[in-house]
């Protein structure tokens, strides 16, 4: 790394010239301390002096604030020393001492990829590193680790990430939800106080914030300077953004630590989750596409095109029939299915949710001969098999649990109130870790298995540890799943990945960085599944996220959908089916497997383009697509959600193609479902909305072209295409 030249000018990371809009802008603290964080986002060299300048004039925080600068706000590090040993009085202190640590920066070090600063409190015993890095993509993330070097135990309450926001961002965009019902979006003015976003299940949970964005009033999908905040953790986190009448306005993200969690002995370390920071002018679409190139640069993306899942789940449950499943083989393959996936049910004494997690042995009396014929069965007809596990859960009624029943995450000798039917095992503990490995690595190299998909089903609550006389073990167990994960993947280098807790209950950027794919929300309802894969796309790119289509009425909310508007839905994530096909008509399937061949042909533009999202006037109508990174392509939906209020239509604008070349329209999909939905085509389905006529990236992205409002619950979709020259 190389040192910064000038000491007295601000430092920008990465340096200007590189790529990406988001920079830190810090500047030498005259104390000593910690650099002060000035700004992140998009920066003009030009204007650093000036910066500089306003910010000594006015207060600044660090990316860890400390009360000994004054601070009234949120500290960044919440900890004391335990157990004095000292002269006098302070022997007799238990606690509380060296609570308010002052660190004196030692070194700061950058080069275009990674920015390092090393800070010492020899008084208080602590050592910090902090360490950010560009990514690809554009965007920065950051973390702590904090060093107790003293003689004493250090237990630290808190240990966040803090970050500057701009002073014209005065709106909080973030979501909630529950289970099926993912990804709400909620906003807000921001006011003097703290906003505070909790997550206590063990994981991101139904309810997260999801990506916590700041911006200017009234930002949209393609208006508006926009900064976003994720804590990339498959464990408990926190997200702040917190405004006082006397401090800048700063946003903190880590880890939640449970009380007396993380205690460090002296010479210890404890290093904070990523927090990634992503910033745009113009709008939440550039935030996504960021964060989509650089989930496209890990090692754990998946390289080849995403297969066309088949899940057993809606069809059988848990009546599994060898005789019944083989035709559901038959028909996938028929349709054009090229994964086969049995979920829950398979393993001994699971007949329902009541008994078995933990078990997790092939079930003799329903499978006599294991799944070797249904494996088989699949191969044969050219599809991957893939096996549902659930193995962080447990039963009471199962051999597990009678065999060790402490081996569960427990607090003062009691068990925590069940959850469908099932407790948590303690995978803080080495041998629970090691037996879940032994027996789920059995399973994977005794049959030829390519796919996993790993369930979680319940939240932590009083989640602590019998190792640890009860106390809390949310960090330590997190740190146990992700060891657990990570040495399957090792041994079992061919097998895809599904992570999935009761749907979308666990979706983060540390648990993307190791999977192939996310289990977006178990409501398969496509008017349902509209909103829900709108916004996860915020973070998450559309290759990752599982969309199903579904059985005619709906299992989740009785509501009957076309055909066409449920294969539509699906068509922009990893398109799968969840439906007993058995039930389907031949024409049905003929229908879906019309679908299936369009989703093959366009998979390689929706799983490597631009998310585009637009912001329309009319509230029943949504239009999104994907343009290809050379942007000589799109696809387009324009989504009916309900009846227009306005006769007149909006028309279809689409953004991010080249403003000079001119493209060709045409109405994609099966074309004989386009007539009857949308009124006014009927023998203009050669000539495309465009009236055949090609039309400019210009005006496409500012004027657009006519596509006629259509009945309820129902997708148009639009091709567009470059012409050649």
């Amino acid at each position: 790394m190389n040192t910064p030249p000038d000491a007295n000018l601000p430092l920008v990371f990465p340096r200007p010239g590189t790529p990406g809009t988001t920079r830190l802008v810090l500047l030498p603290d005259p104390d000593g301390g910690l650099p002060l964080a000035l700004h992140v986002g998009p920066v003009d060299p030009a204007d650093l002096p000036a910066l500089a300048t306003a910010a000594r004039a006015n207060r600044q925080r660090a990316l860890l604030p400390e009360h000994r600068r004054g601070d009234t706000g949120s500290p960044g590090l919440a900890g004391h020393r335990l157990a004095g040993h000292g002269p006098g009085d302070a022997a007799q202190v238990p606690a509380g001492r060296d609570w308010t640590p002052f660190f004196r920066t030692r070194q700061v070090s950058a080069d275009d990829e990674e920015l390092e600063i090393l800070a010492t409190d020899p008084a208080s015993g602590l050592a910090l590193c902090t360490r950010a890095q560009a990514l690809p993509g554009g965007s920065l993330r950051v973390r702590h680790e904090l060093t107790n070097t003293g003689t004493e135990p250090y237990l630290v309450d808190r240990l966040e990430v803090a970050l500057p926001v701009p002073t014209d961002h005065t709106e909080v965009l973030d979501f909630t939800g529950r289970w099926a019902r993912e990804r709400v979006p909620q906003r807000r003015p921001l006011t003097d106080g703290t906003w505070v976003r909790e997550m206590r299940g063990g994981r991101s949970g139904h309810d997260g914030p999801l990506l916590s964005v700041l911006g200017t009033p009234g930002f949209g999908f393609g208006t508006g300077a926009v900064l976003g905040v994720h804590v990339a953790w498959s464990g408990n986190a926190v997200v702040r953004v917190e405004r006082l009448a006397t401090e800048p306005t700063t946003v903190l993200g880590g880890e939640l630590l449970l009380p007396g969690e993380l205690v460090l002995a002296p010479g210890e370390a404890y290093r904070t989750p990523w927090v990634h920071v992503l910033t745009a002018p113009d709008g939440l679409d550039s935030l996504a596409a960021s964060a989509h190139r650089y989930q496209r640069s890990l090692p754990a993306h998946p390289r080849s095109p995403r297969p066309v899942n088949l899940n057993v789940w809606e069809a059988v449950y848990f009546d599994h029939d060898l005789t019944r499943l083989t035709e559901l083989v038959a028909l996938a393959a028929e349709v054009g299915a090229e994964r086969f996936v049995l979920d829950d049910g398979w393993f001994r004494h699971r007949r329902d949710d009541d008994a078995g997690l933990g078990d997790w042995f092939v079930d003799e009396q329903v499978w006599p001969r294991g799944l070797a014929p249904l494996v088989d069965e699949v191969r044969r007809h050219g599809l991957v098999f893939g096996l549902w596990f659930e193995p962080e859960m447990v039963n009471p009624d199962s051999d597990l649990f009678r065999a060790h029943p402490d081996w569960v995450l427990s607090a003062d000798g009691r068990l925590p109130r069940l959850q469908r039917n099932q407790l948590v095992l303690d995978l803080s503990r080495p041998e629970v870790v090691d037996y879940l490995l032994a027996r789920i690595d059995t399973i994977l190299s005794e049959y030829e298995i390519g796919y996993v998909k790993w369930d979680h089903n319940r939240a932590l609550v009083e989640a602590g540890s019998a190792v640890h006389g009860g106390a809390p073990a949310v960090h330590r167990h997190t740190q146990g799943f992700l060891t657990l994960w990570d040495e399957l993947r090792r041994r079992h280098p061919a097998v895809e990945w599904e992570g999935c807790a009761s749907g979308g209950g666990r979706i983060d950027l540390d648990l993307l960085s190791r999977c192939q794919r996310v289990w977006t929300s178990d409501m398969t309802d496509a008017l349902a599944r509209q909103p829900i894969q709108r916004w996860t796309t915020q973070l998450v790119a559309p290759e990752y996220l599982g969309a199903h289509v579904s059985a005619n009425r709906s299992h989740q909310t009785g509501r009957v959908l076309p055909l066409d508007f449920r294969a539509a839905t699906a068509l922009f994530g990893h398109f799968g089916i969840e439906w007993d096909l058995t039930e389907a008509t031949a024409a049905e399937r003929a229908q879906l497997a019309d679908w299936i061949a369009l989703y093959k042909r366009h998979r390689d533009l929706l799983h490597s383009g631009r998310v585009v999202r637009l912001d329309e006037p009319d509230p029943a109508l949504w239009t999104h697509g994907v343009v290809a990174p050379d942007r000589r392509s799109a696809l387009m939906a324009r989504v009916q959600l309900d009846e227009s209020a306005r006769l007149l239509p909006c028309p279809l604008r689409v953004p991010g193609l080249d403003p000079t070349c001119r493209y060709r329209l045409r109405w994609a999909g099966p074309a004989p479902l386009l007539a009857p939905r949308v009124d006014g085509l009927a023998g203009q389905l050669d000539l495309g909305p465009a009236g055949g006529e090609s039309v400019s990236g210009a005006a496409l992205a500012t004027i657009g072209v006519p596509v006629p409002n259509a009945r309820p619950e129902t997708v148009t979709l639009v091709h567009v295409e470059a012409l050649d020259g």
